[in-house]
Order: C-alpha cells, then sequence, then structure tokens
C-alpha cells in the first residue's frame, strides 16, 4: 500500500491516543495502529487521572479515540510488526501483510507484566492481585494485604502498602529474611513477615481469600501484591535497532524499556516513544502526558523539515519563476491570463500625455499596447513569452492601431532597450527579485528621451498583509519610494510617488482595497 502520513502511532493507549490528538490537532494526518491488547484492561478503574478519576479503562480509550476520529486522525485495529527506514521516511509493515508510509513514528506499545509462576496468580490479576498502591491503595485501603516478595525491593513496597493499611504482611516466598535492622522497622510498623513459599492462592465466592504456604498453611488475606517484572513491548522496534535497556530501581533491575530523551525521541531519528515503552513507572494520566510531549516534539521536528523543503522549493521558485520556460508554461495553461483591459494606472497617468515612443514592457496579451497606440502612441511592445506575444498581435489584429505596434520578443535584462529611445517606458507590474529589479529598472531609466516619463506600477508591499491572492515573494516587491530613491535627483524629476488604493477581490469574492506602488518621474532636459 502506498498511503503515506506525517505519523503512524504504533499503540493505542492513553500515549499512543494523547499524541495522536495532539498531531490530528496540528493538521497533521496520523493513522493509530492498535492491537486492543491495553496493558490495564483488566482493571475496574483508572486513577490519578485529574478529572477522570475513577473511569473504566475501557472507557478512556473508547473516548479518545472517539478523540483522534474528531479531529481527523485514523484507526486502524492491528499489530504493528516491524518499522524500517524507507528512503526520506519510514515503512510500517502490519499485520497480514499491508504496510503504510510515515514520515514519523511514536511507539506507544506499552509493557508487559510478566508474574511470577505461582497458581491462581494471573486470573486474579487486576482483581485482588495489585502491583501499584498508587493505582489500587485507596480501594484496598485497611484490608488484609499480603506483599509477595519477588526480589530485594519487597521490603520497600511492603513499607509503602502499609500507608494504605495496618494489615500488612511480608510473605517470603523463598526470599532471605530480613537483617536485624531490617526487622526492627518492620516490626515497629506492624508488618508481619511470614516465611516459606507460596503454593498458590485461595480464592472463595470468586474472591481471594488468602495463600497457601507449602505445607498446607493458609494465611488469610484481602489483596495479594506484587511486584512484576516490567517488559516493554518492543519488537515493532527491533528492526530499527532499538533495543531495550534494564531500569533499576534502588540498585536493583525492574524490567526494561527503550532509552529516549525527555521528549521521547530514541536514537534513531524519526522515530519517538511514550507511555510504559519508554517509562516502566508511568501510570496512565503521566503516559497521556508523555504522549502529549512526545508529539510536540515530532510536530517541531516536521515544522522545521517542512520549512526546509519550502526554502528549496522558493528558491527554486525564485530562480525559474521569471524565466521564459516559466512564462510559457504560465500562458499555455489558460486561453487568457488578463483581463484584455488596460492597466488602470497607465490610463491614469499617459491620458494627457502627448503621444510619442512608448515602451511597453512585459506588454503580456498586448491589452496596454493597444489602449495607447489607440491614442496615437507608436508603441514597442516588448515580453519574454513568445505565446504572449501570439495573443497580442492577435489582440490588435484587424485594428487601425495594430500599424503603429510592434512586437518584439526579448529578455530585456539580457536585451535592454536602446538609451534615450522613448518619450514613455511604462513598466506594469514588472516584478523581480531585488537585485535584478534595480538593474532593469536602471536600465529602462536610461531608455527614457529627454522630457520623457518613466511609469513604474508594482504590487506594494501592504498587499501580502491582506487576503489578495499575491505570489508570496516579498523581495520581488517594492514601494514607489524604493523606485524614487533610485534615481538620480540631478537628472530626475519625481512627479508622483505613492501607493494608490485599488479596489479588488479577495480569495473568496469579496471586495478589498489593494495598493498598487505607483511612481511617475521626467526625464529633466538635458
Amino acid at each position: 500500500m502506498d498511503e503515506t502520513y506525517d505519523v503512524v502511532v504504533a499503540g493505542g493507549g492513553a500515549a499512543g491516543l494523547s499524541g495522536a490528538v495532539a498531531l490530528a490537532r496540528a493538521r497533521r494526518t496520523v493513522l493509530v495502529i492498535d492491537a486492543g491488547e491495553p496493558r490495564n484492561a483488566l482493571a475496574g478503574q483508572v486513577h490519578n487521572y485529574l478529572g477522570r478519576d475513577g473511569t473504566p479503562p475501557a472507557e478512556l480509550l473508547a473516548t479518545g479515540r472517539e478523540e483522534v476520529l474528531r479531529y481527523g486522525g485514523e484507526i486502524l485495529d492491528g499489530h504493528a510488526e516491524s518499522v524500517a527506514k524507507d528512503g526520506d521516511g519510514f515503512r510500517v509493515t502490519i499485520r497480514g501483510g499491508r504496510s503504510v508510509r510515515a514520515r514519523r513514528i511514536l511507539v506507544a506499545t506499552g509493557l508487559a507484566d510478566e508474574l511470577p509462576p505461582v497458581p491462581g496468580l494471573a486470573e486474579r490479576w487486576g482483581h485482588d492481585v495489585l502491583h501499584c498502591p498508587y493505582c489500587h491503595g485507596w480501594e484496598a485501603r485497611d484490608q488484609r494485604i499480603g506483599v509477595l516478595a519477588t526480589g530485594p525491593l519487597a521490603l520497600h513496597q511492603a513499607h509503602l502498602w502499609r500507608q494504605w493499611t495496618p494489615h500488612v504482611l511480608l510473605l517470603l516466598n523463598g526470599m532471605p529474611a530480613p537483617d536485624e535492622e531490617e526487622d526492627e522497622r518492620l516490626a515497629a510498623r506492624g508488618i508481619t513477615v511470614v516465611a516459606g513459599p507460596v503454593d498458590g492462592l485461595e480464592v472463595t465466592g470468586g474472591a481471594l481469600t488468602g495463600i497457601r504456604i507449602e505445607g498446607g498453611h493458609v494465611v488469610a488475606l484481602d489483596v495479594l501484591a506484587v511486584a512484576p517484572r516490567f517488559t516493554a513491548r518492543t519488537a515493532v522496534l527491533a528492526s530499527l535497532g532499538l533495543t531495550p535497556a534494564d531500569v533499576e530501581l534502588n540498585g536493583h533491575v525492574v524490567g526494561s524499556q527503550i532509552p529516549a530523551d525527555p521528549s521521547g525521541a530514541t536514537a534513531v531519528a524519526g522515530v519517538w516513544v511514550a507511555g510504559n515503552v519508554a517509562d516502566v513507572r508511568a501510570q496512565v494520566v503521566s503516559s497521556a502526558a508523555a504522549g502529549l510531549n512526545a508529539a510536540a516534539a515530532i510536530n517541531a521536528d516536521l515544522v522545521a523539515e517542512d520549512t526546509r523543503d519550502a526554502v528549496e522549493a522558493y528558491r527554486h521558485q525564485l530562480a525559474t519563476m521569471f524565466e521564459q520556460d516559466a512564462w510559457e508554461e504560465r500562458y499555455r495553461a489558460k486561453p487568457t491570463i488578463w483581463s484584455g483591459q488596460p492597466n488602470p494606472q497607465l490610463v491614469a497617468e499617459t491620458a494627457a500625455l502627448t503621444p510619442g515612443r512608448a515602451l511597453d514592457v512585459g506588454c503580456g496579451e498586448g491589452a496596454d499596447a493597444l489602449w495607447l497606440a489607440e491614442r496615437g502612441w507608436q508603441v514597442t511592445g516588448a515580453d519574454i513569452s513568445t505565446t504572449a506575444l501570439d495573443r497580442a498581435a492577435a489582440h490588435v489584429e484587424g485594428t487601425e492601431a495594430a500599424a503603429r505596434i510592434e512586437w518584439i520578443h526579448a529578455d530585456l535584462r539580457e536585451k535592454p532597450p536602446a538609451e534615450g529611445a522613448y518619450d514613455l517606458v511604462s513598466a506594469q507590474f514588472m516584478h523581480l527579485p531585488g537585485a535584478e529589479r534595480r538593474a532593469l529598472y536602471e536600465r529602462l531609466a536610461a531608455a527614457v528621451a529627454p522630457g520623457g516619463i518613466l511609469l513604474i506600477v508594482g504590487h506594494h508591499p501592504a498587499d501580502l498583509e491582506t487576503a489578495a491572492h499575491r505570489m508570496h515573494c516579498p523581495g520581488a516587491m517594492f514601494t514607489a519610494d524604493d523606485v524614487a530613491a533610485e534615481l538620480d535627483p540631478a537628472s530626475w524629476e519625481v512627479l508622483v510617488a505613492e501607493a494608490r488604493p485599488r479596489a479588488a477581490a479577495n480569495h473568496d469574492g469579496r471586495e478589498i482595497a489593494i495598493q498598487d506602488a505607483v511612481l511617475v518621474a521626467r526625464r529633466r532636459a538635458a
């Protein structure tokens, strides 16, 4: 498959959905691939999530999915099996053979809780076999809680659970007995130490009632607290060479996670992780926050890439858009481009002039040249496009004025007009990048005869602040004062240098005011 997304999110838990919502709200194309295997599926409620405390996990995820879809994201039920580099992006292979492309990857596949092999324990997991006092301590308050020792951290866990109930038992389950100092601490807090391996759980009426110690002794309990090994689900990242690292707590390994920086960025550029796959201790709310944090970093990275691409395209555009091939393509794309009416500032500034020799710079389809010729001017219409010149000739064909117009194909930057040859040089909306424009306008000014008129009209830079349709090339726009400043006052008298308002329609057809930069200058007589 050739679908390409800005971001593919592997994993639709709190971290993945939170990241997807933020990215979709940032108007990124997002696909969430979710296997529907949330770690907390067996839990009755989510806790410590401000404003959503007590929400069933399935309800929270369903709401999150709705939010992703509301903002235009997509969700695919399935397993993301691998991610591989594909050109300047990635290809994500989905179980079943389908694949999609992505510019960036967010992996939020969570972790798996590896439980000790105690008979009956897995069946009660998430009900009355619990692991996190911050997630379940309030609900288990004041009950008899047995802390099953699975490693050196069992003592810390026993003291922690003591915060929620005075009835805590430390089940050594074959682990070494506490030393004298620790034994005193446990005794001081009323924590009972139970020796001997645990053989299994006692369940009565669908609820935990106790645990069996080797030899048949039963210890009555309401809750069993277990610290599993937290193993990040990282198979999807293996093809990129990203492997999990051990996570230590108080010097003891408690699980594994993918190393990442504070934003979730991994060692592979373009790949982020969030939630338990990157932080085995994260709860639902912190996983959601990590997803948002990663999404913001991903969007910023994409903005930087979009900007680099835009700069490259902009430079290419500036290097080509003013050349003959680009103008030929533009004219050939439509039967006509311009209105067929003379430019209003030309009409306003030349109607009272005595006709003479005129140069129409960038004459296009010939409307200005025809208007001048009809009033007695001898006009040279120059344009870089042969297509435009053919249309201009056809536009005036059969008119009396046609005999007073000469059409020439020329790039005036390379083939400037003769100096002092024209009584009027008119350049209507002749935009070029700054240095090129200044060089051309210098040559156009040189082509004006003593006593003649230089008329320059262009799109004012203020138009970029409006909704008018303007090619966004600030360096090619100018004010009348910009042009006037380049004329030698000893040789030129500036008659008009202003921003002249004109009514126009914006992109949705509503009338707005735009500004034409208008310069009228007379060459002083020698």
